[in-house]
């Protein structure tokens, strides 16, 4: 009871000498790292109690927290709570250090017995045993010994070394050595015991002065490189939150360690908690596979186009090499338009080595009201399966942007997606950029290949899409130039219901128009999606007056007079309208009066023509009807009578010269023939 008692106080004495000098420390140098020195002897508080009265003069790089005497199984505990009291660095020793090492985050400075310190111990024992070549076991942590390696030649001792892992294993690691009949054991309090018990000479293991002092030492150094890693983050920090694009700093296991504050309002997530994630789980877009490869073996960065948190993204990821190998990554990201271009040779500007890109998303598409909503959701089903899709919708119904977002939702998200037009193009030129050996099919060979205006494909290229579909089959203008393309297609058409009266023309082929139809999606105009509008004309204003550097906001009465607008022209319409109304708006608020005056200016005399040539239409379309029927009547009667012209005359009751006529009118017969027909007509 005593001698514990004694301790006791002996440890309080220490601390109380100790404080004086850590508080007169302290002052001013907050800026520093904070040492606890957790010990499980008293004696070792006493040395460094020392070593710190020799260096309260000099230079250091650290200040002293907490000075305890702990025990092991407390030591965890006493290390957390130094932690909290701001300590940055423990020192430790053996299976106390290895510990707080585990169950902590900071850096810990084991002390090591020096060779000088278990130099002394094997002279002495050399001494106790007064014996050629003894035995000597070291009994304890590994992390608690020098390297000794070189100790038998020097000494003439025959050296053995017997490790713990933990402590309970200590007492058995110790029988270990009496078992192998060593002559003495040199450990710490458990080894010592446990030798006596056993009847073998020991030496207890305590570090002097030497072992503390290099740990104060490698402290002093470690807190060193602590404060330059601090300024060089601090720097990171000012270098990223002042660059003009997104920043993700990653470290060798592919975990964030920083992100700067344009980054945090592209993902809508605190720095704080980015922190720690893996950077696949941020971004669950990016090519995890050239990701990891890129961590484990390092190469050239790449680029590559994302949707971060509803935001399309043109997103660059480099590695960080130190002396050649791989530390971490950085993630830059800027802001894309989320415009796409619909012209076609904006379309063939985007090809790139890897194949074209997709950047549209299902988060992308207003869908506040029922029919876009089941809309949308049908179109999620489909990206699901491989089937081509047969997209139909008025012009401005988003058609393109919903095909990317299935290509985008579909298992070939990854490979290209390539977007070709129909309309305005010969035979030839579909040809080339479809089915030619640098055509889309080719080029996006194991994605997607999205056809708009579709109805307009000559009937030579739809048998080549029949093929494409049916058979992987990319039909060149030989047959051995065919070649095999895994693409799926994406079918769209300029306005709904063209295609049914392109197949009942003949101008559309029906065995590819059923291989289409299978998975049909039918997009509504915003008559039908009246809960969108407002979105969209907010929206829309929004981003014009952010170009315009305008502020503009829609008064209660001009939202309702456009809500109850039809918008025959869509999302084109609105658009078109929006940026003319913000323009040329001499007020803040857009009233009623404003917005009806702009519609009235911009549709009402185009939407009235429209009506006038519609109704024209109707009256070419009978004309062309009747045309038609001639034509068919014609033909039939010609082929009845074997070519008989006169005949053909007279059961149409009509004269020879008028036959002649609508036979050159209906290409009834070719060149040659007319120039012969001439040739009589002149003749007669």
């Amino acid at each position: 009871m005593d001698g514990r008692r004694s301790a006791f106080y002996k440890s309080r004495e220490i601390i109380k000498i100790a404080k004086p000098y850590i508080n007169e420390k302290q002052k001013g140098q907050n800026h520093m790292g904070k040492v606890a020195i957790l010990v499980p002897r008293e004696e070792m508080l006493y040395h460094a109690h020392n070593i710190l009265q020799e260096k309260s003069k000099s230079k250091k790089h650290y200040e002293i927290g907490d000075m305890k005497v702990v025990r092991t199984k407390n030591a965890v505990m006493e290390a957390r709570q130094s932690i909290a009291g701001g300590a940055s660095m423990i020192i430790a020793r053996g299976l106390q250090a290895s510990l707080i090492k585990q169950y902590t985050d900071i850096p810990v400075i084991e002390i090591v017995a020096t060779a000088q310190e278990m130099a002394l111990l094997v002279v002495k024992a050399k001494q106790i045993l007064k014996k050629e070549n003894p035995v000597i076991a070291v009994v304890g942590f590994q992390n608690m010994f020098c390297d000794m390696s070189y100790f038998d030649s020097i000494y003439a001792i025959e050296l053995r070394t017997f490790y713990a892992e933990n402590n309970e294993d200590l007492r058995m690691t110790t029988m270990r050595a009496v078992e192998e009949n060593v002559d003495l054991i040199i450990g710490g309090e458990v080894a010592v015991e446990t030798a006596a018990q056993a009847g073998i000479p020991s030496l207890f293991l305590s570090n002097t002065e030497d072992s503390i002092r290099n740990a104060f030492s490698m402290a002093d150094s470690v807190s060193y490189a602590m404060e330059v890693e601090k300024k060089n983050a601090a720097q990171m920090e000012t270098l990223l939150d002042y660059s003009f694009g997104g920043v993700v700093n990653v470290d060798g296991n592919g975990k964030i360690i920083a992100v700067n504050a344009l980054m945090e309002g592209i993902l809508g997530q605190p720095r704080k908690k980015l922190t720690g994630s893996f950077l696949t789980e941020i971004f669950p877009d990016l090519d995890h596979v050239r990701t990891e490869r890129m961590l484990s073996q390092g190469g050239d960065g790449f680029s590559t186009f994302l949707m971060v948190n509803g935001t399309s993204v043109f997103a660059m990821l480099a590695p960080v090499l130190i002396e050649g190998e791989v530390d971490g990554l950085i993630l830059t990201c800027h802001k894309m338009k989320k415009k796409v271009s619909t012209n076609q040779q904006e379309v063939q500007k985007k090809r790139t080595a890897n194949g074209l890109i997709a950047l549209g998303r299902f988060e992308d598409i207003l869908q506040e009201s029922p029919a876009m909503q089941d809309c949308v959701h049908q179109a999620k089903l489909f990206s699901l399966s491989d089937f081509p899709v047969l997209i139909e919708g008025e012009a401005g119904t988003q058609k393109r942007l919903i095909a990317q977002s299935i290509h985008n939702a579909s298992f070939r998200s990854r490979n290209a997606f390539a977007d070709i037009s129909c309309r305005g193009l010969s035979e030839e030129e579909q040809f080339l950029l479809l089915f030619d050996e640098k055509g889309a099919v080719l080029q996006a060979d194991g994605g997607t290949v999205f056809m708009d205006d579709g109805e307009y494909l000559h009937p030579a290229n739809q048998y080549r899409l029949l093929q494409l579909i049916r058979y992987k089959i990319c039909c060149g203008k030989e047959p051995q130039r065919n070649k095999h393309a895994d693409v799926r297609v994406l079918f769209a058409l300029s306005e709904p219901g063209r295609l049914e009266r392109a197949v009942e023309t003949g101008a559309f082929r029906k065995d590819l128009y059923y291989l289409l139809k299978g998975l049909c999606l039918n997009i509504p105009p915003l008559r039908e999606c009246r809960e969108d509008v407002k979105q969209l004309l907010e929206n829309t204003v929004r981003d014009c007056c952010e170009r315009f550097d305008r502020y503009h906001v829609f008064t209660p009465g001009a939202m309702e007079a456009l809500l109850n607008y039809p918008w025959p022209g869509n999302r084109y319409q609105v658009e078109n309208f929006c940026e003319r109304l913000v323009l040329t708006a001499s007020k803040r608020l857009l009233d009623e009066k404003m917005v009806l005056g702009v519609l009235t200016e911009l549709f009402e005399k185009a939407e009235r023509k429209q009506d006038l040539q519609t109704a024209n239409t109707k009256e070419a379309a009978q004309t062309e009807s009747w045309k038609d029927e001639q034509e068919e009547l014609l033909a039939k009667t010609l082929k009845k009578n074997g070519g008989n012209r006169k005949k053909t005359a007279q059961e149409l009751g009509i004269s020879k010269s008028t036959l002649w006529r609508w036979m050159k009118k209906y290409s009834l017969f070719d060149e040659k023939e007319i120039k012969t027909e001439l040739i009589i007509r002149t003749k007669e």
